[in-house]
């Protein structure tokens, strides 16, 4: 199948047996492997068909990507935990006396702190703050919540990450942008107009402080935190091994938080953006590597035995296995879509209405259900950005807009709002991932409150498609 052909209706049901069967079933693995099971026999492909998806989504670098990135994170949280890093790290804020709102203030600003990585936020965040935040009666999904909205919303907001690259990368070409650097002075430009993403930044801390007060599903879980000091309901399934959870500190061990916490932190960081700043491109998966090899030198010297060291790292890759598990078939199904033209169905029952007017609204809307349905946020840029922006510079008459501006971002927006409320996101599953909170769970209290910021930000869009034009 071309990469424009559709094959209609059709092309939506895999996407949305995965969705409602996880929330149904709440076994996420089963509803996504049935899911592209059905799809692989509703296009045509055959038994066989399913795994040679599996080869063909799987083998690639991106997923080759994400796996090595998710082991070594794994490895590094285990190595943090058999130092007595976070322990230590715990212990420090436990002194500092921190309220219930302050814990989650503070892990709203780690959260932004660690602004280049979306898929290193949430997974630092939900794992150094998880311990502090359950002695605080927080709820562990308000925890992944923090960790999430914290994650992409703000990496799509900086004008120094991949987002900012890959997303100023596709507009190359279009109206009067003709090379890198005035792309990227127009993405900087249109960072105010990703009301989405800002919204939901804010939203996070005004829920911390309790202006807002919590509603829908996670006002029950907070509620059941709090009076019942459970931070996981009954029945849940943290999406993290006990081997990230329960690793106990080594016997005789003189933890210090500078170079078992602070120091590998600081060399992810970086690393991260220093390559960001020289290459282009920020080497994620080589700082975690670097940060691994380092602590381990530190922990041999400190008196830790070798083979305790690689029973370690072996623990911390068993941890993340129930994420790269769901990554994996997320990323079959996002393939699949794909293949079954998916986006572009989504976008031939959708482009009839686009008007000026409607432009920044429509796109948002386009976005919102792509990314939802695939999980994916890049995806989604790459398939409506092409689309809806060359249509905003054609009503703006080639110049550079309120509207070309307010369509972009909301692409961004639109995009990013997936990462949020679909549980087959890759962000939204290492948020879960980090907290060590059910999967499902996470994404049925997190919902609301992106849904909560997606209609004010699209209440907002629609005004300026009239007040731009």
């Amino acid at each position: 199948m071309d990469a424009t052909a559709t094959l209609g209706f059709i092309s939506i049901i895999p996407a949305a047996i995965a969705i409602l069967l996880a929330f149904k079933t709440r076994n996420t693995v089963f509803s996504l492997a049935l899911a592209c099971f059905i799809g692989i026999l509703l296009s045509g492909k055959g038994l066989m068909g399913f795994p040679t998806l599996l080869k063909t989504s799987l083998g690639t670098t991106s997923f080759s990507w994400i796996f090595l990135l998710e082991l070594f994170i794994g490895i590094l949280i285990a190595f943090f935990q058999r130092t007595g890093a976070i322990q230590g790290f715990t212990k420090i804020m436990e002194e500092k006396k921190l309220s219930r709102v302050k814990v989650q203030l503070v892990a709203w600003v780690m959260g932004m702190f660690v602004f280049f990585s979306d898929y290193f936020s949430p997974l630092f965040v939900g794992s150094t703050m998880r311990s502090l935040s359950d002695k605080a009666k927080i709820s562990r999904e308000k925890l992944a919540y923090i960790a999430d909205s914290t994650s992409a919303p703000v990496s799509v907001l900086a004008p120094i990450t991949g987002w900012a690259v890959f997303i100023s990368g596709l507009l190359i070409g279009m109206g009067p942008i003709q090379d890198a650097s005035q792309a990227m002075m127009v993405f900087t430009r249109a960072i105010p107009f990703n009301f989405y993403a800002l919204i939901a930044v804010v939203l996070v801390g005004l829920f911390s402080l309790g202006v807002i007060p919590e509603f829908g599903p996670m006002k029950k879980a907070e509620k059941r935190a709090l009076e019942e000091g459970k931070v996981l309901r009954d029945g849940a399934e943290p999406l993290l091994g006990e081997e990230l959870t329960d690793t106990p500190p080594y016997e005789g061990i003189k933890t210090n938080v500078f170079l078992n916490f602070i120091f590998p932190v600081l060399i992810v960081i970086s690393i991260a953006i220093g390559t960001f700043i020289t290459l282009k491109s920020a080497k994620t998966m080589e700082a975690f590597l670097t940060a691994v090899v380092v602590l381990g030198v530190i922990m041999r010297i400190q008196g830790v035995p070798f083979n305790d060291i690689m029973k370690t790292a072996m623990a911390g890759m068993k941890g993340v296995m129930p994420a790269i598990i769901i990554l994996a078939l997320s990323y079959s199904i996002n393939q699949l879509s794909k293949d079954m033209g998916t986006a572009n169905y989504i976008i031939e029952v959708t482009q009839g209405w686009m008007t000026p007017n409607l432009l920044p609204l429509i796109t948002f809307i386009i976005a919102m259900l792509i990314s939802f349905s695939t999980g994916t946020s890049w995806g989604t840029f790459a398939i409506v950005m092409p689309i809806a922006v060359p249509l905003a510079f054609s009503f703006a008459g080639g110049e550079v807009t309120t509207l070309v501006l307010a369509t972009i971002s909301a692409v961004a927006g639109g995009g990013v709002f997936g990462d949020h409320c679909s549980p087959l996101s890759d962000t939204t599953i290492l948020a879960s991932t980090g907290a060590a909170a059910d999967h499902i769970d996470h994404v049925k209290t997190q919902i609301p409150y992106a849904g909560l910021a997606a209609m004010l930000a699209a209440a907002i869009y629609l005004i300026i498609g009239f007040v731009a034009i």
